[in-house]
């Protein structure tokens, strides 16, 4: 089994970008660094008690895989450590194995992340085994078009379903899991994306759902870091990966932040899709995806915009709850504002560790 260097897409950043980034990933002001934010919330994470439901949720996951990256990019094996602890009672056979997810679906199958992202920083087979064992699973069964048996057009999946073969792809070098990838990306963009550049929750629900089109935003960015230019769907999730910044830079509001239901001005700006919003823009300007001079100070004003939302406890603010798709305006406009919430936490982490990767500081 061959392990990829760590963070490999994310170390080897553009010329063109990284200079646009030197102007505008600089001189923070006070108390907004990434540093400093990324690990008061990575340091949060490891004495977080469980959000949701029995089983673990997957904004944990998703916040898992924050604070991971976080502890690896500033050489915190201490906190590195405290994760990878955190994480040993739910492998097989652990005290707290009873709350490993089960369905075979994108929520649950995301587990499969966190062991991934531990073998790939520790190289510990055991944290890999379990980790493909999920990855493998998810395309058991796959459709007669070769997507998985878990797809389902929910905008969520575009992460969801995306980084757990990503990850896979990352910790073994095997590029049957990036081709999975890639397929399962086109097929979404080909059928969510609206000829504005945002996505519909779903086919039946007509409505652009921030933090649903955050997951797109964040899995095409992470897809993007690793697709290889020669790669024949790069081009296709290229161009839809800028339609959709393009339209996300006519709607953020001067205040850095992005709207719960994206073009509807009544509704509240919303933490956790502007920290993922915030994430794709600064991986584009870094990568050379998007022009620096013209992202650059908006993934910055972003960037500061989502920061004023974490408290003094170090919980993110203002962050919709967990949210089904329904056909009814009312529905988005009424959800609930909630704190410490990890779908509010985990995307403020990736997007503080984006600023970090090439040591931009």
């Amino acid at each position: 089994m061959i392990f990829r260097s760590a963070f490999f897409g994310w170390v080897l950043m553009g010329c063109l970008g990284l200079a646009g980034a030197q102007d505008n990933f600089a001189n923070w002001p006070e108390g907004t660094s990434p540093q400093e934010v990324g690990k008061q919330l990575a340091e949060h994470f490891v004495t977080s008690p469980h959000q949701y439901t029995k089983t673990i949720h997957y904004s944990e996951i998703a916040a898992w895989y924050g604070a991971l990256r976080y502890a690896y990019l500033t050489h915190d094996d201490a906190l590195r450590d405290e994760l990878i602890k955190k994480f040993e009672p739910l492998m097989p056979g652990g005290a707290e194995a009873e709350r490993r997810p089960v369905r075979r679906h994108v929520d649950d199958s995301i587990f499969g992340v966190v062991p991934l992202e531990i073998a790939r920083q520790t190289k510990d087979l055991r944290f890999l085994k379990e980790g493909l064992w999920w990855a493998d699973r998810q395309w058991e069964n796959s459709q007669p078009d070769g997507l998985s048996a878990e797809t389902r057009y929910w905008i969520d999946d575009m992460y969801m379903l995306t980084m757990l073969q990503l990850e896979a792809y990352r910790a073994t070098g095997d590029k049957k899991y990036l081709d999975r990838v890639a397929k399962e990306m086109v097929s979404y963009l080909d059928k969510l994306q609206q000829p504005n550049g945002l996505f519909y929750h779903a086919p039946d629900v007509k409505y652009f759902w921030g933090r649903g089109d955050g997951w797109v935003a964040a899995g095409m960015a992470e897809v993007l870091s690793e697709l290889p230019e020669s790669h024949p769907d790069r081009a296709r999730i290229m161009k839809g990966y800028q339609l959709m910044m393009a339209a996300l830079l006519k709607y953020q509001g001067k205040d850095g932040m992005w709207r719960q239901l994206i073009d509807h001005d009544e509704a509240w700006p919303e933490s956790s899709s502007s920290a993922m919003f915030a994430f794709a823009m600064i991986m584009g300007v870094k990568h050379g995806w998007l022009d620096a001079a013209t992202y650059g100070p908006a993934a910055r004003k972003a960037w500061i915009g989502v920061v004023g939302y974490v408290d003094q406890n170090h919980d993110v603010t203002q962050v919709c709850e967990g949210t089904g798709k329904k056909d009814d305006l009312a529905y988005y406009l009424a959800r609930k504002r909630r704190t410490g919430d990890f779908h509010g936490q985990a995307p403020v982490m990736w997007a503080a560790d984006a600023l970090l990767a090439d040591g931009v500081k």
